[in-house]
């Protein structure tokens, strides 16, 4: 499962003073809690339920199986990856706004993933003993740092409960306009990142959590990569959402009833910590410098993506945030630490809002 990378430098060893804490960060998380508040209310007021503040559509909800590799090196073989082991996993595809819009407006797609029942010392604040991996799919956070972060949220909000067939014609625009750019090697990740990517197919996309994290004696970045023929075939693959709000989630449904899948969850080392910051998420690591290696494999059976059951679990009851796991995987860096307080608040609300546990009359499929 492993690879041989000669000529690396060792990978860097984990210490608490490898993150900067910058004077103005309680003021960076009292910007983002009164964005989210904006978001979460104005959605509550308009589904007369609490949605998440980012990531509030979930497209497709899965089960499936998470297997670490039992002969990884003593450098991988740290934290929930020490020792061989098989768990139960939980899965959420999702679109990035907090408001449940329809799937023709394109914009950046998230992955959540849940481990649970792992074994060992968890941070403070967990549910249970579970370890929380959440991407999206680009190898990059938007914006570097705590304050910028802040400041693209309080944007966002601003367009939450505005008009969706502006969101759509903008959507379509960005779409159009890289497409262009893409036809002479110039794609913009900024206009990606605004919507401006082709609807393709969630399961055939490559997803990266972009932000660092402890990995037991290192620090590491995350990525799930497409491994089966199964996942690999859909990589690319246009959805035609036109007509159809929820086309995505319908074509996930239909495609996971007969799918058997397999990803690589690949751990990617930092070896220099000027090429590979802890603090600028926006910095992309370069693979020939810090290369990513498989240590485990996420396993999907045939399955429905999207029944009452797994609706009230998944979507509605389950919590995911980078805050929930093994101390051995710490988030690492301001953008990390932003989403601390932020998620943690988000959660709050739904549970204040809708009950706890949430409820299972709750609109499920808007």
């Amino acid at each position: 499962m492993t690879k041989e990378f000669p000529m690396l430098p060792p990978p860097i060893r984990y210490a608490d003073d490898l993150e900067q804490v910058q004077p103005d960060e309680a003021e960076t998380d009292a910007s983002l809690e009164k964005s989210f508040d904006h978001i979460l209310e104005t959605t509550a007021n308009d589904y007369g339920f609490a949605v998440r503040a980012v990531h509030a559509k979930a497209h497709g909800l899965f089960e499936g199986t998470f297997t670490v590799d039992g002969t990884l090196p003593a450098e991988l073989a740290q934290g929930l990856f020490a020792h061989a082991g098989s768990y139960s996993a939980a899965m959420r595809i999702s679109t990035n706004p907090g408001d449940i819009l329809d799937d023709n407006v394109v914009l950046p797609r998230g992955l959540a993933l849940k481990i649970e029942q792992v074994a060992g010392d968890m941070l403070p604040g967990t549910e249970g003993q579970v370890q929380d991996f959440l991407f999206v799919n680009g190898p990059v956070f938007a914006v570097p740092s705590p304050d910028k972060f802040a400041g693209k949220l309080k944007l966002l909000a601003a367009t939450t409960d505005r008009a969706e067939g502006a969101k759509v014609a903008l959507s379509t625009v960005l779409g159009f306009i890289n497409g262009a750019l893409g036809k002479v090697g110039l794609e913009s990740s900024a206009l990606a990142g605004m919507g401006g990517s082709p609807q393709v197919h969630p399961l055939g996309e490559t997803y990266f959590t972009t932000t660092p994290f402890r990995y037991g004696d290192h620090v590491a970045k995350f990525r799930l990569r497409p491994l089966s023929p199964s996942l690999t075939v859909l990589t690319g693959t246009i959805i035609d959402t036109s007509g159809k709000p929820d086309g995505l989630r319908e074509t996930l449904r239909e495609d996971a009833r007969t799918l058997t899948g397999e990803w690589a969850f690949e751990v990617q080392l930092a070896r220099d910590i000027d090429k590979q910051p802890i603090e600028d998420a926006s910095v992309e690591w370069d693979e020939a410098e810090a290369p990513f290696v498989q240590v485990a494999t996420l396993r999907i059976e045939p399955q429905d993506s999207w029944t009452d059951d797994k609706v009230l679990r998944i979507d509605e009851t389950l919590h995911f945030s980078p805050w929930n796991g093994l101390s051995a995987h710490r988030p690492l860096g301001g953008i990390n630490r932003a989403r601390r307080r932020a998620y943690r608040h988000s959660a709050d609300f739904r549970v204040k809002t809708n009950g706890c546990p949430m409820a299972a009359s709750e609109p499920a499929a808007t």
